[in-house]
């Protein structure tokens, strides 16, 4: 004979049980793909975007005078002759070049513009931000097929107390608007050389290295 529980009992009994459940889900991250550790197909990421600190040279053509090396200011503009305070984040190479060519036109005939960046920071999108316990927390210019290890190696690999296989990897996913979140096996990868814990990275990541609690 089967003993019938309490509603009250059956209603408590689920509600525990499904928050064990959505703990259990929310604490657990999705898996990325294996990337290999030399791409056997290179490419080109997407076209580069201006940010602040970068130095650019400035080029006019036939028109020496008006050029120049100059840093993007913290505010994210510069200034060159005969432009002042143009701004210059978030803009490409291609973009800031027809901006200064269509301030020129006020002073020369149809003049050539040329903008080259010497020494890349770009913008927060478009960084690589590493922290927690490694050994040298940074964040890092993107550049195109960048792997997790190469990350790795950009800021010395894992610190003595890290717990490199509970690490996360914070992606904005543009498409949806929202923002996800991705288990990493760091140990497996530097310590003991799983190939499978390799992923390809995107700009914009940021990757969270905690603690061990031993």
């Amino acid at each position: 004979m089967r003993t019938k529980l309490p509603l009250t009992t059956l209603i408590v009994s689920t509600g525990i049980a499904l928050a064990l459940s959505g703990c259990a889900g929310g604490a657990a991250g999705s898996q990325l793909e294996p990337a290999r550790f030399v791409s056997m197909q290179e490419g080109p990421g997407e076209e580069y975007v201006i940010g602040p600190l970068d130095k650019l040279t400035i080029h006019v053509w036939r028109n020496d005078e008006l050029g120049a090396e100059v840093q993007v200011r913290p505010d994210g503009r510069i200034t060159t002759p005969l432009v002042s305070d143009m701004p210059a984040v978030g803009k490409t190479p291609t973009m800031l070049a027809e901006d200064i060519r269509l301030q020129l036109s006020q002073y020369i005939e149809e003049p050539l513009v040329t903008v080259i960046v010497n020494e890349f920071a770009g913008t927060f999108s478009q960084q690589v931000r590493v922290v927690g316990a490694t050994a040298e927390p940074a964040s890092i210019p993107y550049r195109a097929n960048m792997t997790l290890l190469d990350a790795m190696i950009s800021v010395g690999g894992l610190s003595e107390y890290a717990a490199g296989n509970r690490s996360r990897l914070i992606r904005f996913d543009r498409q949806s608007g929202e923002q996800r979140e991705y288990d990493l096996r760091l140990s497996d990868l530097l310590r003991r050389g799983d190939s499978d814990a390799n992923v390809m990275l995107m700009p914009g990541d940021v990757i969270i290295i905690p603690e061990s609690m031993f």
